[in-house]
């Protein structure tokens, strides 16, 4: 015979594990009974880990907010709080509206439900959206421009071709082909500008495959006197992920090219990859992303670049072409993803996010660390 109760609750709980938003379920002794994927995501401990505990062991709570638990409780009504600050275990503060509900269960029980709404996470996402709008505004004005450049480059490349072949002197010869040369070598920028057109020809591609063929590559560059080093944190559990390898080569070199440079020959850098449940790139929700972090322990980046770091142009090098950053949000763009930055002197934290397919998860859980020397 099925238990009707325990099957209401499975359901229950089926429906929680596919909200977006965190809930924590608390008896009323305020010892946590359950959380959601979302809040194991935000406070970085799983239901298992968080069960039969204390609510502060996954967010550090004043009597203010316990007292407002036992008020809900106690007058059986829910509560509602905006803009609340909280600190998380290891010293992380953020903003949270959040709203507490009690219910009684067919058995008289009492449970508090705490729905946390993670306002940071809302402004990240506004953040988001508003850098793949500009990232697609300047696609256009780029593209726009480029056409407007390459016809009349195209005329004077053909005009002294022409004029070339009507000059009687090798010597002057030299000055066409001086426009000439000019004129390939605007033709190029631009098109470097405009990026890759190709379409991602998507396959199952292994993260850490392409992560140790950039590192690979990167070493084989480095001059012998360099001091640089790779330290690797990758979690094995990850699935493959449905990407154009070449692409993604190509995004992770660029990166790990400008933090190479950033480090001046001597220093560290980290290559990390961590799943993320139910996360949100732009406006897209999805129930599995990949996180690969790409992390220098260099200067960092001034932080007059830091808004316009993924704009074609902007680079904080004399003899740099500020088209590798441009480039690889690009190409990560065309995967559904997203690059994001954060940099302060001492440490600088490119993040790649793209999204994971459920049904390519096979391999255990766990995670691993090692240090590589060059």
């Amino acid at each position: 015979m099925v238990d009707k109760n325990n099957s209401k609750s499975s359901h229950q709980r089926n429906i929680l594990d596919n909200l977006s938003t965190a809930v924590v379920l608390l008896n009323s002794s305020l010892n946590i009974e359950y959380i959601n994927p979302a809040s194991e995501n935000l406070f970085q401990i799983s239901n298992r880990q968080a069960a039969g505990s204390k609510l502060n062991k996954v967010m550090h709570v004043d009597n203010q907010f316990i007292n407002r638990l036992q008020d809900a409780i106690a007058h059986f009504h829910p509560i509602t709080e905006h803009e609340a600050c909280i600190s998380l275990p290891g010293g992380r503060e953020i903003i949270i509206d959040y709203h507490l509900n009690p219910l009684q269960l067919t058995n008289k029980k009492i449970q508090l439900i705490l729905e946390i709404s993670h306002m940071d996470r809302h402004i990240r996402i506004a953040r988001e959206e508003k850098l793949l709008s500009e990232q697609n505004a300047t696609r256009n004005l780029v593209r726009g421009m480029a056409h407007e450049i390459k016809n009349p480059l195209g005329g004077l490349r053909g005009a002294a071709q022409l004029l070339e072949r009507e000059l009687p002197s090798e010597e002057l010869k030299e000055y066409t082909q001086i426009i000439i040369g000019e004129a390939d070598r605007l033709q190029l920028l631009v098109d470097r500008m405009l990026g890759p057109n190709n379409i991602p020809k998507k396959h199952n591609v292994n993260i850490h495959e392409i992560l140790e063929r950039v590192r690979q590559l990167i070493q084989v560059e480095l001059p012998e006197e360099d001091h640089v080093y790779f330290k690797l944190d990758y979690d094995p559990s990850l699935p493959d992920i449905m990407a154009d390898s070449d692409m993604m080569i190509q995004t992770v070199l660029n990166i790990t090219r400008n933090a190479i440079q950033a480090l001046n020959g001597n220093g560290e850098i980290t290559f990390k990859t961590r799943p993320l449940r139910h996360f949100t790139i732009g406006h897209t929700h999805h129930r599995l992303v990949l996180q690969t972090d790409i992390i220098d322990n260099g200067p960092g980046i001034p932080e007059e670049l830091q808004e316009q770091i993924f704009y074609p142009m902007v680079t904080g090098r004399a003899e740099g072409t500020g088209l590798g950053l441009s480039i690889a949000q690009s190409l990560i763009n065309q995967h559904g993803g997203l690059i994001k930055m954060n940099s302060r002197p001492g440490r600088t934290v490119f993040t790649i996010y793209l999204p994971l397919s459920i049904a390519s998860q096979n391999n255990k859980n766990g995670s691993t660390e090692m240090r590589e020397q060059k």
